[in-house]
């Protein structure tokens, strides 16, 4: 019996060359360590972004459309229309209180105001991108509310997406998420802010 050749034995031990190495595959797990990196880096680059130009993006992208006579809300259609000479002539999609059905009766109670009111005022500084001043309660509202003992509430307003939440818009326009204001998306509401002067009546129809 021959024993082994203590050279061959060592040259099968030594250390791989260089090149060896190189071409060594990385373990799995440092694989799947590096995967949500190479996507999450890029995403959360372009959401700063977004963040960042959140006023300057919707005065970018906005036209300038002719003025508008009057506003329509549809809240069955979650529609808000630009009335101009009796014809809609722009629309986009809306989001309503919390419990959208029905007029609103009093503070908290999550509803959007339904009937004739006017946009009397605005806001360039909410916590919202822009807002339209909603004049509910009117006359009629007060007496009601009154009559039953109930703050009938207010501040109801056409508004942007939260402020540093714009970027969400796409999705938040899809839940009934506001407090009884009317919602929409930042770029459509720096065209309705341009398109609309206040005293421009607004009607809401259930």
């Amino acid at each position: 019996m021959t024993e082994p050749d203590p050279n061959a034995l060592q040259a099968t031990m030594a250390p791989d060359t260089p090149e060896q190495e190189r071409v060594r595959p990385h373990p799995p797990w440092l694989r799947l360590l590096l995967l949500p990196i190479v996507f999450l880096l890029p995403a959360l680059v372009f959401i700063g972004l977004l963040r960042q130009f959140e006023y300057q993006i919707p005065q970018w992208l906005a036209e300038n459309p002719p003025k508008a006579d009057s506003v329509l809300v549809d809240k069955s259609e979650r529609r808000l229309y630009l009335i101009r000479e009796g014809q809609p002539y722009r629309s986009w999609r809306v989001a309503l209180g919390g419990v959208p059905i029905g007029h609103k009766q009093r503070e908290g109670d999550l509803r959007t105001p339904e009937g004739e009111y006017v946009l009397d005022w605005r806001n360039p500084g909410s916590c919202c991108y822009r807002s339209l001043h909603v004049s509910y309660p009117d006359a009629n509202d007060i007496a009601a509310a009154k009559e039953r003992g109930d703050d009938p509430g207010g501040l109801i307003m056409i508004h942007g997406q939260v402020n540093g939440w714009g970027w969400l818009g796409w999705l938040m326009q899809y839940f009934d998420h506001t407090h009884g204001c009317i919602a929409v998306r930042n770029v459509p509401m720096e065209v309705i802010w341009r398109a609309v002067d206040d005293g421009t009546p607004i009607r809401i129809r259930p």
